[in-house]
């Protein structure tokens, strides 16, 4: 038995999640901490936003929409390239980097004093949104297959809260904490974020010594070199080709975005800036898709070997589950809030006031955010404990489809447009007790895709130990692709279509994970599995 309490050879100790004496576990909660701060850092602009506008004469909402789009923009190919590098240098290396790395842009920022400065530190501080995929790979190196749902749906789900708690205290500690008590007035938003970046900083360095990237004993693999996914067959390789240009196509749909916006009048992005910058992409395409042609076509020509084959499908059939589920929470915490505040107005008190206020619905939104806490790690629990990760998956998907479904039934068409051209929706019934029963449907949604989740990082550490690093990226940065596209597509339709938009994502995923995805080999060992050279596999 070594000194994590685990037996290499028989038997195996449950984790117990305060249980520090396992090194496992005090390491799962180093790094949960360490993802639920890069994403605080993160989220820490919108709940900010209107202190800014207070506060710097300058700053207009057109201001906040382009920072906000910024937020994002760089994410998809940090996830990527994020996910390629812990593979080949490890988590702990990779996730100190980026902490103490981000923290930079994100000081620039809260100190920025020009429209530029400001652009530029978002749009690199857009980066440490890929912390996520980096503790993917480190729990899946202390928990064996028996456990590692559980154990990755805790630290994501854990983790994620980050984005919910920076919207639930960042305004309390900026305006009151270091405004009020500490004096700091209008620069308070700004000693704030500068804190946030800071703190993330230092626990960056600590990290580095707090844990390691596998237990005592065990030999980490790393790849050789940074570069695209090994696949097993042609066919594979036509699909990791075509799957990878969704996420070059969602930074031209925000290129596209950003450019329809202007300050003063003036587009933000000229057509020309904005033709140059979709043929970076392209080139970015081609050169992605000439490499990974020259590394995959000797490699499949001299023929795979058994031990190094995997399945490119279940890859596929992951990214969509990613972009149905973690692009719909984002899109729909972006829309819950005005979502609720538009459609109860009608629903009044005995004076004629709203009922539903921004601070209700703010406070009804949240709890879409909040159900993360217990969802996501019920997901990757309830992955375990059923015979099947496969069928997880499916109920799950499906369980979206239903959830975005009833949240559609919310409200019913009046008959009118509103201002912006598009179906008024209205409550379909008249009377508090709907509200009650829209937030129970609200709940309902969230859990299924929370937990769907959970139980897609269930399934990745196991598709190729190799490359769950790539894999975890690939299937992350689909989520934000998700969201994009989501969001995108919410900004031409009214709040109805939008849940019926979202159920029929769910829907195609389920559909392409019925077929695409094996059940994973060994997806209930107890123990570890070694390959051939000793190298630890999860």
């Amino acid at each position: 038995m070594n000194q994590d309490g685990q037996s290499s050879s028989t038997g195996e100790v449950p984790p117990k999640l305060l249980d520090f004496s396992q090194e496992r576990i005090r390491t799962l909660h180093y790094t949960w901490i360490a993802f639920f701060m890069t994403f605080y850092v993160w989220f820490n602009l919108a709940p900010l936003a209107t202190t800014m506008l207070d506060s710097v004469g300058w700053l207009t909402k057109e201001h906040i929409k382009i920072f906000l789009i910024a937020n994002v923009a760089l994410t998809i190919p940090a996830r990527i390239v994020v996910g390629a590098l812990i593979d080949r240098y490890g988590s702990r290396v990779v996730f100190t980097g980026l902490m103490v790395g981000m923290a930079i842009p994100a000081m620039a920022f809260s100190f920025g004093n020009t429209f530029m400065q400001m652009l530029i530190a978002r749009l690199v501080l857009s980066s440490v949104g890929a912390g996520f995929v980096i503790g993917i790979k480190m729990v899946a190196q202390w928990f064996p297959p028996k456990y590692i749902g559980r154990a990755e749906g805790f630290y994501a789900g854990w983790g994620n809260f980050g984005s919910a708690f920076a919207a639930m205290t960042l305004p309390w500690f900026a305006i009151v904490f270091l405004g009020d008590w500490l004096g700091l007035g209008d620069d308070a938003w700004r000693w704030a974020m500068g804190v946030n970046g800071l703190v993330m900083g230092v626990y960056g360095v600590m990290y580095y010594f707090l844990v390691r990237d596998v237990p005592e004993g065990e030999h980490l693999h790393k790849s050789k070199k940074t570069e695209p996914m090994m696949v097993s067959s042609y066919g594979d390789l036509i699909m990791y080709v075509l799957f990878s240009f969704p996420l070059v196509g969602a930074l031209m749909v925000l290129t596209w975005r950003v450019g329809n916006l202007s300050i003063d009048g003036k587009a933000v992005l000229p057509d020309t800036a904005q033709w140059i910058i979709y043929g970076l992409l392209m080139l970015a395409y081609v050169g992605h898709v000439f490499k990974t042609l020259q590394i995959n076509l000797p490699y499949l020509r001299a023929g795979v070997p058994e031990d190094e084959k995997y399945h490119w499908g279940s890859v596929a059939a992951l990214n969509t589950t990613y972009f149905a589920n973690f692009g719909a929470e984002l899109a729909v915490v972006s829309m819950l809030p005005a979502f609720y505040e538009t459609v109860f107005k009608p629903l009044t008190n005995s004076e004629g006031v709203s009922i539903v206020t921004p601070t209700v619905a703010g406070f009804v939104a949240a709890s879409f955010a909040f159900v993360n806490l217990g969802a996501r790690p019920l997901g990757g629990y309830i992955s375990d404990r059923m015979t099947n990760r496969k069928r997880t998956m499916l109920i799950y998907m499906f369980g979206i489809a239903v959830g975005f479904l009833l949240m559609a039934f919310i409200g019913k068409w009046s008959g009118l447009l509103d201002a912006d051209g598009l179906r008024e929706v209205v409550p379909t019934f008249d009377g508090i007790w709907w509200l009650v029963i829209a937030v129970g449907i609200t709940i309902f949604a969230s859990a299924f895709v929370q937990g769907a989740e959970g139980a897609t990082f269930a399934v990745i550490p196991m598709v190729n130990k190799r490359m769950t690093g790539q894999i975890a990226g690939m299937a992350g940065a689909y989520g934000n692709v998700g969201a994009v596209i989501y969001l995108v597509l919410f900004s031409l339709v009214d709040s109805r279509t939008f849940f019926f938009v979202l159920a029929g994502g769910a829907l195609i995923s389920f559909f392409v994970t019925l077929v695409m995805l094996e059940e994973p080999k060994d997806a209930f060992a107890p123990e570890f599995v070694h390959d051939a050279e000793g190298n630890l596999e999860a």
